[in-house]
């Protein structure tokens, strides 16, 4: 695996550790969920020999420390580091962009708010879900994971924010045993201990946010949304895959479900590489 060179950046509220790889064009990965730039240690690795592939831990994840560590977080804020990173690394270019999860709802923004600096952005299974027909309902579940983690602790949360995000009546199906990579088994710990302040801060801040749809619509020749294969009926899938729609289009599937970035990650840069030149 190509060992990157790492760095930090002093952004407004926070300071942001980032990794560099590779050589080529820019493509920087914006992570979602608790994992941080770890997270893509295994796509990025795939990736090196195309570009130089940048990724970063968002501020309050893993070693991007917040000068106050209680701030409120903000989708747009989160879109600036993003924005700062490309100045950084990528000074008056356009970069092809990659954005999972929440990364990629902040990647969204940054497309829709700065299309100066995006060449394509591959946005995969956003969990926007103010798009959706039913969203109503899905304020109700936030609202229940917040009344959870308050009352109960994280783990009660947990287990609600993750019977919220699959199929309806998909029940408890035994899904076949998947055996992580040995680098990810390995990330475990970090993403356990980023989970706090993912549940608290990030997903509510995020998943209660509305995108430009109008912007994105305009933009969308530079736009690409993916989904899982194995993610179908979950509520980050049908949330992208309506957004898809709305914009004009269609999305496009890749290997894995909501994580398939760790899952699957040869396969998935192969579909990646392809999207971004495409």
């Amino acid at each position: 695996m190509t060992t990157p060179t790492t760095g930090s950046l002093r952004v407004p509220g926070a300071t942001l550790h980032h990794e560099v790889r590779g050589r080529g064009p820019l493509l920087l990965l914006i992570p979602g969920g608790a994992g941080g730039a770890a997270a893509f240690d295994d796509i990025a690795g795939e990736l090196a020999a195309e570009y130089t592939v940048a990724t970063y831990d968002p501020r309050g994840m893993s070693r991007s420390t917040l000068d106050d560590p209680g701030a409120e977080q903000r989708v747009a804020e989160h879109a600036d580091d993003a924005l700062r990173l490309l100045d950084l690394l990528s000074p008056g270019e356009p970069a092809r962009v990659f954005g999972a999860s929440s990364g990629a709802i902040a990647a969204l923004h940054l497309l829709a708010n700065h299309p100066e600096r995006v060449e394509r952005l591959v946005a995969h299974e956003p969990p926007v879900v103010e798009v959706l027909p039913d969203a109503a309902e899905h304020r109700a579940f936030l609202a229940r994971v917040r009344e959870t983690l308050q009352a109960q602790g994280l783990m009660p949360a947990m287990a609600v924010f993750a019977a919220g995000l699959k199929k309806p009546g998909g029940g408890e199906e035994p899904k076949a045993e998947l055996k992580l990579p040995p680098q990810a088994a390995a990330r475990v710990e970090q993403t356990m201990a980023n989970l706090p302040y993912f549940v608290g801060r990030i997903v509510p801040a995020f998943m209660s946010h509305t995108p430009d749809t109008g912007r994105l619509a305009a933009l969308r020749d530079r736009l690409l949304l993916a989904c899982g294969e194995d993610s179908r009926g979950e509520l980050p899938h049908r949330a992208a895959a309506f957004l898809a729609q709305r914009l004009g289009g269609e999305p496009r599937y890749f290997p894995g479900g909501h994580t398939g970035t760790t899952t699957h990650p040869a396969e998935f840069a192969e579909l990646l590489h392809a999207a971004l030149v495409h």
